[in-house]
């Protein structure tokens, strides 16, 4: 190759890009896939518990999240019912909702206004098929 040409592009991957978007508020707060992940899993079963097992964490893990999403949010994400004769129970606030919708919303936008940087930075990406 000479010099100041530009390498061949690689051949196609089955690796897809995709966003994985983390977003720090300061050195207290931090929303990411992971959060995301599990406010949509509270959602979808009812319980924080349940939505820890779908992620293969443990149920101090998916309390420890929840607890600092509610701290860092006014007002809190989560809200649950302990169990008992009528069994307990978890759900996402109004706010809980909005900021799932948010988080999602940013993520598309992201691969909608980002898909030629993304795609060019794909392009660049090195052949590590026979590397580890």
């Amino acid at each position: 190759m000479c010099a100041g040409a530009m390498p061949e592009p690689l051949p196609p991957s089955d690796r897809d890009p995709s966003i994985r978007l983390r977003i720090v508020f300061g050195a207290d707060a931090m929303l990411g896939p992971g959060k995301a992940d599990l406010l949509r899993h509270i959602a979808a079963t009812g319980s924080i518990a349940a939505a820890g097992r779908r992620m293969a964490m443990s149920y101090k893990r998916a309390w420890g999240l929840v607890a600092e999403l509610n701290a860092a949010f006014d007002p809190p994400l989560v809200v649950s019912v302990r169990g008992g004769a009528t069994g307990g129970g978890a759900r996402l606030t109004p706010a809980g909702a909005e900021v799932l919708q948010l988080y999602r919303a940013l993520e598309a936008l992201m691969a909608d206004q980002g898909g030629a940087e993304i795609a060019r930075l794909h392009e660049m990406l090195a052949d590590m098929s026979g590397r580890k």
